[in-house]
Parts: structure tokens; sequence; C-alpha cells
């Protein structure tokens, strides 16, 4: 090819292909400062950008595992302070009974603390039928929603962190619904019933807090999984920034030097007209 030719200029060619190449990181760091990531997509880097895809899919699905957690504390909650309530109640009924007991009390006061003791046994049942949270209630047989609380535990759905249904319900505890005290005898077996009603609900209480312990360990678990998850996809894709920044000075600088490389490859030929003058 002649050195010196109005029909190619390979100067020009060179100094374009340069100039091209430049434009075309420039784009890639733009683009990389843009989104904040350097494999954007799988053209980035296929096999890296599959890893981190598959890792997002395992955090997002965790967050469904949160949710489930979250719930099961929820309801855990609700039938916990439900139950705190029943055994307060309980405590009122058995100082009812034993205030009943006392020798010479007249019959309009003993029907007093009858009307107490009958009106707070029914305020047990009440109270359990209503300690429902998003339809579902550990501590009553006869809600309609009663069930176990199964809340997900992991990604693959494979296992569960489970509370157990308890009856906290007047039902399950067999308190009379008018002790023989309340009516002038005795009321030894009337105390002791009630006393067992009392150590049966602490116990409920004991393994519905076991359960609702659990599942705040494991959703604190869960979470520390998911920032770890996050934190590593973070490594594989994310762009540093800084050093990007310092790149598209470098590129900008180039490009501007490409272009006043072309410009002159381009006057090339210019010059050649001197030789006919």
């Amino acid at each position: 090819m002649a050195m010196n030719s109005v029909n190619t200029n390979a100067g020009a060619m060179i100094a374009l292909q340069n100039l091209n190449s430049t434009n075309k990181d420039l784009g890639t760091v733009q683009g990389r400062i843009n989104t904040g990531l350097k494999i954007a997509t799988a053209k980035d880097n296929g096999a890296v950008w599959a890893i981190a895809q598959n890792q997002r899919a395992e955090s997002s699905s965790l967050n469904a595992v949160v949710s489930s957690l979250q719930r099961g504390q929820s309801v855990a909650d609700v039938a916990m302070s439900a139950g705190g309530a029943i055994s307060d109640i309980l405590v009122q009924m058995k100082e009812k009974v034993l205030a009943s007991t006392e020798a010479g009390l007249s019959t309009p006061s003993k029907q007093a603390l009858s009307d107490e003791y009958v009106a707070l046994r029914k305020q047990i049942d009440t109270i359990a039928n209503n300690a429902t949270f998003d339809g579902v209630n550990l501590i009553s047989d006869t809600a309609v929603n009663s069930a176990d609380v199964k809340s997900i535990a992991n990604a693959d759905a494979t296992a569960t962190i489970d509370i157990d249904h308890v009856d906290l319900s007047t039902k399950n505890t067999s308190i009379a619904s008018t002790p023989t005290a309340l009516t002038g005898a005795i009321g030894s077996a009337e105390v002791k019933s009630l006393e067992t009603a009392i150590q049966s609900v602490s116990s409920s209480l004991s393994k519905l807090g076991t359960g609702a312990k659990a599942l705040d360990t494991h959703l604190t678990n869960v979470m520390k999984l998911q920032d770890t998850l996050d934190s590593g996809i973070g490594n594989l894709v994310d762009a540093d920034l800084a050093k990007e920044s310092a790149k598209l000075q470098a590129l900008q600088t180039k490009q501007q030097l490409g272009v006043q490389a072309l410009s002159i490859a381009n006057q090339s030929s210019g010059i050649l007209l001197g030789l006919f003058r």
C-alpha cells in the first residue's frame, strides 16, 4: 500500500479504531457508575452473573421465611397475652372461693362472691376465643380458627418452627360453674381445682413462651443469613466507584486525545496538495 495516498488513510483508520475502543470502554465505565454494578447482565460475566442471580433468589426466598416467622411471633404474642390475662383471672377466682369460706359470712355476701366468680369464669372463655391473629387461635378449642403455628424455617420450605395449640378455656381446665364454697360448703376441693388450673395454664404458657423464643432466635439467624447473602452478592457484582471514577477521568482524557489524533490523521491527505504547488 502506498504510504502517501488520498484513497486510503491508514493513520485515520487506526486513530478511529482506537477512538471507538476508547468510547466503548468509556460507555462501560459510565454504565457501572450509573448502576453501581460491574456485572449487571450475563453479557458482562456469565458465570459470576449466574452465581449472583442464584443467591438473589435465595435471599428473596428468605423474605417469605422472615414474614412467616414474624406472623408466628404475632400469633404467639397474642396467645401469651391472653393466657396471662386468663392466669390472672384464675388467681382472682381462687381469691373469691377462699373469701367465701370465711366463717359467719352472710348469704348476700356469698351471693355477691358467687356472682363475681361466675362473671370471671365467663371472661376466661371470652378472652380465649378472641385471642386470634390472622385467623389463628392458639389457646381455644372452641374457636373455629384454632390451629397450631407452623412457620416456614428455610428457603426450600422443607422445615418449620412449630408451636402447638393449647386449650386454656374452661372446658380444658374443668373449673366448676359455681363451686360449693360459694353456696355455703367448705371449698377445699374447689380451691384445689383452681390451683390445678393455675398450674396447668402456667405450664401451657411456658410451652408457648418456649415456642415463641424459638421463633425469635430463628428469625434473628435468618435475617443474619440474608444480610450475609446480600453482602456476598455485592462482593461479586458491585462496582468499586472510586476505581471507576479514576478510570472515567483517564478514558475522558484518552477520548480527547483520540479525537485530536483522528483530526491530525484526517489532515494528512490535505498535506499532499503541497506537493503539487
